[in-house]
Protein backbone atom coordinates (compact mmCIF):
# COMPACT_ATOMS: atom_id res chain seq x y z
CA UNK A 1 0.00 0.00 0.00
CA UNK A 2 1.11 3.10 -0.85
CA UNK A 3 1.20 6.32 1.35
CA UNK A 4 -0.59 7.82 -1.19
CA UNK A 5 -4.00 6.51 -0.39
CA UNK A 6 -7.03 8.08 -1.12
CA UNK A 7 -8.65 9.29 2.18
CA UNK A 8 -11.76 10.82 1.65
CA UNK A 9 -12.63 12.30 4.82
CA UNK A 10 -8.82 14.09 4.91
CA UNK A 11 -8.60 17.94 4.72
CA UNK A 12 -8.65 19.65 1.35
CA UNK A 13 -5.08 19.89 0.13
CA UNK A 14 -6.03 22.30 -2.65
CA UNK A 15 -6.02 26.27 -1.96
CA UNK A 16 -9.65 27.78 -1.29
CA UNK A 17 -10.27 31.07 -1.41
CA UNK A 18 -13.21 32.85 -0.13
CA UNK A 19 -14.94 35.39 -2.13
CA UNK A 20 -13.87 38.88 -0.93
CA UNK A 21 -15.63 42.21 -0.80
CA UNK A 22 -14.15 43.29 -4.38
CA UNK A 23 -14.57 39.89 -6.46
CA UNK A 24 -16.39 39.85 -9.38
CA UNK A 25 -19.25 37.99 -8.33
CA UNK A 26 -19.72 40.51 -4.86
CA UNK A 27 -19.82 43.60 -7.87
CA UNK A 28 -22.40 41.54 -9.69
CA UNK A 29 -24.39 41.01 -6.81
CA UNK A 30 -24.49 44.57 -5.37
CA UNK A 31 -25.23 46.03 -8.71
CA UNK A 32 -28.55 43.28 -9.00
CA UNK A 33 -29.30 43.51 -5.49
CA UNK A 34 -32.32 46.06 -5.60
CA UNK A 35 -33.55 44.55 -8.60
CA UNK A 36 -33.33 41.01 -7.18
CA UNK A 37 -35.27 42.22 -4.19
CA UNK A 38 -38.17 43.83 -6.37
CA UNK A 39 -38.09 40.12 -8.14
CA UNK A 40 -38.42 38.26 -4.87
CA UNK A 41 -41.40 40.31 -3.91
CA UNK A 42 -42.70 39.42 -6.85
CA UNK A 43 -42.65 35.95 -5.60
CA UNK A 44 -44.17 37.24 -2.47
CA UNK A 45 -47.07 38.57 -3.97
CA UNK A 46 -47.53 35.66 -6.06
CA UNK A 47 -47.45 33.38 -2.90
CA UNK A 48 -50.07 35.38 -1.37
CA UNK A 49 -52.48 35.66 -4.31
CA UNK A 50 -52.16 31.83 -4.54
CA UNK A 51 -53.45 31.71 -1.03
CA UNK A 52 -56.31 33.77 -1.41
CA UNK A 53 -57.33 32.54 -4.78
CA UNK A 54 -57.03 28.98 -3.23
CA UNK A 55 -58.75 29.70 -0.05
CA UNK A 56 -61.60 31.61 -2.24
CA UNK A 57 -61.60 28.35 -4.62
CA UNK A 58 -62.03 26.23 -1.72
CA UNK A 59 -65.06 28.44 0.32
CA UNK A 60 -66.54 28.36 -3.02
CA UNK A 61 -66.93 24.55 -3.10
CA UNK A 62 -68.04 24.51 0.48
CA UNK A 63 -70.94 27.21 -0.79
CA UNK A 64 -71.53 25.30 -4.08
CA UNK A 65 -72.05 21.73 -1.91
CA UNK A 66 -74.33 23.40 1.08
CA UNK A 67 -76.29 25.73 -0.72
CA UNK A 68 -77.22 23.04 -2.83
CA UNK A 69 -79.14 25.45 -5.65
CA UNK A 70 -79.15 25.80 -8.98
CA UNK A 71 -75.86 23.99 -10.83
CA UNK A 72 -74.03 22.65 -8.53
CA UNK A 73 -71.45 20.80 -10.64
CA UNK A 74 -70.71 24.25 -12.67
CA UNK A 75 -70.40 25.84 -9.40
CA UNK A 76 -67.59 23.26 -8.42
CA UNK A 77 -66.01 23.01 -11.68
CA UNK A 78 -65.71 26.40 -11.88
CA UNK A 79 -64.42 26.52 -8.11
CA UNK A 80 -61.70 23.85 -8.95
CA UNK A 81 -60.64 25.81 -11.91
CA UNK A 82 -59.38 28.20 -9.48
CA UNK A 83 -58.53 26.34 -7.51
CA UNK A 84 -55.83 25.28 -9.84
CA UNK A 85 -55.06 29.04 -10.97
CA UNK A 86 -54.12 29.27 -7.18
CA UNK A 87 -51.99 26.73 -7.24
CA UNK A 88 -50.21 28.02 -10.31
CA UNK A 89 -49.78 31.18 -8.65
CA UNK A 90 -48.08 28.97 -5.40
CA UNK A 91 -46.03 27.14 -8.19
CA UNK A 92 -44.82 30.59 -9.74
CA UNK A 93 -43.72 32.53 -6.65
CA UNK A 94 -41.86 29.35 -5.34
CA UNK A 95 -39.83 29.30 -8.77
CA UNK A 96 -39.37 33.41 -8.83
CA UNK A 97 -38.49 33.23 -5.16
CA UNK A 98 -35.47 31.15 -5.69
CA UNK A 99 -34.46 32.88 -8.78
CA UNK A 100 -35.98 29.62 -11.25
CA UNK A 101 -35.90 30.47 -15.09
CA UNK A 102 -39.33 28.17 -15.33
CA UNK A 103 -40.78 30.76 -12.48
CA UNK A 104 -40.56 33.69 -14.45
CA UNK A 105 -42.07 31.71 -17.45
CA UNK A 106 -44.70 30.96 -15.28
CA UNK A 107 -44.93 34.09 -13.41
CA UNK A 108 -45.26 36.02 -16.83
CA UNK A 109 -48.09 33.53 -17.94
CA UNK A 110 -49.83 35.08 -14.74
CA UNK A 111 -48.32 39.08 -15.43
CA UNK A 112 -50.21 38.65 -19.21
CA UNK A 113 -53.48 37.21 -18.03
CA UNK A 114 -53.30 40.08 -15.24
CA UNK A 115 -52.79 42.52 -17.75
CA UNK A 116 -56.58 42.63 -18.04
CA UNK A 117 -57.33 44.04 -14.75
CA UNK A 118 -57.52 47.49 -15.88
CA UNK A 119 -55.94 49.90 -14.76
CA UNK A 120 -54.44 49.07 -11.62
CA UNK A 121 -53.51 45.34 -12.68
CA UNK A 122 -52.08 46.71 -15.76
CA UNK A 123 -49.73 48.59 -14.23
CA UNK A 124 -49.18 46.38 -11.90
CA UNK A 125 -48.39 43.30 -14.12
CA UNK A 126 -46.41 45.26 -16.52
CA UNK A 127 -43.82 46.22 -13.77
CA UNK A 128 -43.93 42.71 -13.22
CA UNK A 129 -42.99 42.25 -16.66
CA UNK A 130 -40.40 44.60 -16.55
CA UNK A 131 -38.69 43.55 -13.83
CA UNK A 132 -38.62 40.11 -15.29
CA UNK A 133 -37.48 41.06 -18.95
CA UNK A 134 -34.91 43.82 -18.37
CA UNK A 135 -31.43 43.72 -18.65
CA UNK A 136 -30.70 42.85 -14.97
CA UNK A 137 -33.75 40.75 -14.65
CA UNK A 138 -32.71 38.68 -17.44
CA UNK A 139 -29.13 38.23 -15.75
CA UNK A 140 -30.72 37.57 -12.04
CA UNK A 141 -32.60 35.07 -13.93
CA UNK A 142 -29.78 33.90 -16.57
CA UNK A 143 -26.82 30.94 -15.71
CA UNK A 144 -24.80 31.18 -12.76
CA UNK A 145 -26.84 33.88 -11.00
CA UNK A 146 -27.88 31.84 -8.40
CA UNK A 147 -24.28 30.58 -7.92
CA UNK A 148 -23.13 34.36 -7.37
CA UNK A 149 -25.78 34.11 -4.91
CA UNK A 150 -24.78 31.22 -3.18
CA UNK A 151 -20.62 32.67 -2.91
CA UNK A 152 -22.12 36.30 -1.57
CA UNK A 153 -24.06 35.40 1.53
CA UNK A 154 -23.18 38.40 3.07
CA UNK A 155 -23.98 40.15 0.93
CA UNK A 156 -27.76 41.47 2.10
CA UNK A 157 -30.89 43.99 0.61
CA UNK A 158 -31.61 46.61 3.17
CA UNK A 159 -35.15 48.05 2.80
CA UNK A 160 -35.06 51.75 3.24
CA UNK A 161 -36.50 53.81 5.96
CA UNK A 162 -38.91 55.03 3.99
CA UNK A 163 -40.40 51.84 3.26
CA UNK A 164 -40.62 50.72 6.88
CA UNK A 165 -42.90 53.68 7.22
CA UNK A 166 -44.91 53.86 4.65
CA UNK A 167 -45.44 49.93 5.78
CA UNK A 168 -46.53 50.98 8.65
CA UNK A 169 -48.83 54.10 7.85
CA UNK A 170 -50.78 50.93 5.62
CA UNK A 171 -51.14 48.77 8.93
CA UNK A 172 -52.31 51.27 10.85
CA UNK A 173 -54.82 52.09 8.10
CA UNK A 174 -55.86 48.83 7.97
CA UNK A 175 -55.98 48.55 11.18
CA UNK A 176 -57.93 51.51 11.89
CA UNK A 177 -60.30 50.59 9.29
CA UNK A 178 -60.83 47.14 11.13
CA UNK A 179 -60.96 48.62 14.44
CA UNK A 180 -63.21 51.78 13.72
CA UNK A 181 -66.48 50.15 12.94
CA UNK A 182 -66.39 48.17 16.08
CA UNK A 183 -65.87 51.34 18.43
CA UNK A 184 -68.33 53.64 16.27
CA UNK A 185 -72.07 54.00 18.09
CA UNK A 186 -74.57 54.94 15.66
Amino acid sequence: MSDRTLNPYAVPTARVDDVTEDSEAAAIRRAHINHEASIRSVGILYYLGGVLVTVGGLAGIVGGLSGASGNVVGIIGGMVLIIGIGAIALLAGWGVRALRPWGRNVGTVLSLIGLANFPTGTLINLYILYLFYSKKGRTIFGPGYRDIVAATPHIKYRTSIVVWIFFGLIVLLLAAGILMPMFVTK
